[in-house]
């Protein structure tokens, strides 16, 4: 019994060993075989994954969804109008431009740019920002003539008055007031083998409840003139001074609610001051069924253009709603200043033997419209990043003369 005892005494430290090695072996196995089902898991999803983008991509395609920055660009998209045009590089305006959707369902804005848009006149530009409600009909109608409504009415004033602001004021009250009429009678005059608009399709149709805001600026080398009905707003910063050149029209403005008020109007408060308790703004060309309490009459200002003018800003209240006019101006400076003075036009002309004469002095009109394309989309994603709940377009022009 002793002997056995004494032998399984001198066998335990061997056994001991022997099972902490089966342990560890076992241990080793079991991380092991963790580890690869994690690994094979991770491979797993990143397959899904991977799977799940391509289809999406593919159903994007497919279905041809609209983006959320819509249209963005830089220099003249249009043809100029005829008419002498000075033979240098660096003509035209400078200029940049987004409009976006946002968080709406539907794209209402519409985004004009006309250089040149004057028969006989190279120096005067044309810029508009229309934001519409109810449909985007009378919005686009404005982008597509309200230039020619401008230049029309402009060719029959010249010679008739030798002021300016008195010329300039008739005329815009004028195209506007022809942009209304038009926006009237838009489904009158339309065929039957044009596709239906969006507010054609409910019934009873609503045509006659579409309307747009409208701030358009003519910019020429000595003036500023710029027409407005809405709560759509141009800005222009001068010596880092933001200057409002259009004053937005709601309906709790005193003098509006007064002018509502005296043609038989109210203004309701119904989650803000609304037009008979509808409409956000006491101007706009449309509305027919609003008539007269909301007018398309323009307010017009002049300004004189100086030295240190620095830029233009023209945009939809889907900006103003959220952003200052000192930050918007602020944004535009920045990229100017990343972007360095604009070239002048003297030292941007060919010299006698075909090569340009410029040594370097400032940056050229492609790479100016650049900065004005980025400060007008910086614009549009800050309004979305202050959580913008509209359409949002920005019209940015450079007026600096260079140095």
């Amino acid at each position: 019994m002793a002997e056995i005892c004494c032998q399984e005494a001198k066998s335990t430290p061997a056994t001991a060993a022997a099972v902490a090695t089966v342990s560890a072996s076992a241990a080793a196995a079991v991380a092991s075989s963790v580890m690869d089902r994690r690994r094979r898991r991770l491979e797993m999803r990143r397959f899904r994954l991977a799977t799940d983008l391509e289809e999406s991509a593919a159903e994007y395609a497919r279905a041809g969804k609209r983006q959320r920055l819509s249209r963005t660009g830089s220099g003249p998209p249009c043809p100029r109008a005829p008419g002498p045009v000075p033979q240098r590089p660096d003509f035209g305006p400078r200029y940049g431009f987004s409009s976006v959707c946002g968080r709406r369902r539907e794209m209402e804005d519409a985004v004009s740019v006309r250089p040149n848009f004057l028969p006989g006149s190279a120096e005067s530009h044309f810029f508009g920002v229309f934001d519409g409600h109810g449909c985007s009909h009378v919005a686009t109608t404005c982008q597509d003539s309200m230039h020619e409504a401008v230049a029309d009415e402009h060719s029959k004033a010249a010679g008739s008055s030798s002021e300016e602001v008195p010329a300039w004021k008739g005329v815009m009250e004028r195209s506007f007031a022809r942009l209304d009429e038009k926006a009237r009678n838009w489904a009158t005059n339309r065929s039957g083998e044009e596709p239906k608009c969006r507010c054609e399709q409910q019934m009873p149709s609503r045509c006659d409840h579409v309307g747009s805001t409208a701030v358009v600026a003519v910019v020429s080398p000595t003036q500023l003139v710029v027409g407005n009905a809405g709560d759509s707003r141009a800005v222009l910063s001068r010596a880092g001074v933001p200057i409002e050149l259009s004053v937005d029209h709601k309906p709790d403005r005193p003098d509006e609610l007064e002018r509502i008020q005296a043609a038989g109007g109210r203004v309701i408060y119904w989650d803000g001051a609304r037009v008979l308790g509808v409409l956000a703004m006491s101007r706009a060309i449309g509305d027919g069924y609003l008539k007269p309490f909301v007018t398309a009459e323009p307010e017009v200002t002049v300004t004189e253009r100086a030295d240190d003018d620095e830029c233009l800003i023209l945009a939809s209240d889907g900006l103003w709603d959220v952003v200052t006019n000192e930050m918007a101006c602020g944004v535009v400076r920045a990229c100017f200043r990343s972007n360095g003075p604009p070239e002048p036009f003297a030292e941007a002309e060919a010299g006698n033997d075909g090569a340009s004469s410029s040594s370097g002095k400032g940056v050229s009109k492609a790479e100016s419209d650049k900065a004005c394309s980025d400060a007008a989309m910086l614009l549009a994603k800050l309004a979305l990043a202050r959580r913008s709940s509209d359409n949002v377009s920005v019209v940015v022009v450079d007026l600096r003369r260079g140095s």
